[in-house]
């Protein structure tokens, strides 16, 4: 009965799509912070430091096609096809427990917008996806990931994997229209349990020396 319950809530997950249910904002915040202010700053506005570097535009290739492709991508279809079913039921359930239904359901939704915002602010700024590498994908992709998040200090950080997926520059902007859609409560819970979410994915796989974030 719990598993039915479980797989149950997946599958809400997947279809609810991109429909937020109300978020009450965590933290009184402009709903679009000035573009220059976010990117004069070391740190990201969330918490960790920012990365700078040359984009890991392949790994974000081969997490858009797990999730269903550019024109279908689904954050929740992403993580069953990194992690399986069964693990992802599992650390739904525990993520329901710790934030409640609500938020759980708010931050898949979140990410699947932030992922499809993304590339719509990449085709603008005339950013182009390679095809993403055959051997990217599963759990292998899921380690990736966790690496990509993390901080030289050994934290994850979900505003470090946001850089590197397209750029600082494009991670504000989505960042800036989530706030303006959503609120900057919506923003921050994104931010939030992703950090606790990909910190869960790492001990499952045993990525060694991996540190929680302060904000999760």
């Amino acid at each position: 009965m719990m598993n039915m319950r479980k797989n149950v809530l997946v599958a809400a997950l997947t279809v609810a799509g991109l429909a937020f249910v109300g978020v009450t904002a965590a933290a009184e915040a402009p709903a679009a912070a000035p573009m220059a202010q976010m990117n004069a700053s070391a740190m990201n506005w969330f918490g960790g430091v920012t990365y700078s570097g040359a984009p890991a535009l392949t790994v974000t290739a081969a997490l858009v096609k797990a999730g269903g492709g550019a024109h279908d991508f689904s954050f929740s279809k992403a993580l069953v096809s990194m992690l399986g079913e069964k693990t992802v039921n599992a650390e739904v359930a525990k993520l329901t427990k710790q934030y409640g239904e609500k938020d759980v359901t708010n931050f898949i939704n979140g990410m699947t917008f932030a992922v499809n915002d993304g590339l719509k602010r990449a085709t603008e700024a005339g950013v182009k996806l390679p095809a993403a590498p055959a051997h990217l994908k599963g759990v292998k992709l899921a380690q990736t990931l966790v690496s990509a998040g993390t901080t030289p200090d050994g934290t994850w950080w979900s505003g470090y994997l946001f850089d590197k997926a397209l750029s600082h520059d494009l991670h504000v902007k989505v960042m800036q229209d989530i706030d303006a859609k959503f609120g900057h409560g919506a923003d921050e819970n994104i931010h939030k349990i992703l950090n606790q979410a990909m910190y869960d994915v790492a001990q499952a796989l045993k990525v060694k020396g991996v540190k929680l974030a302060s904000l999760h």
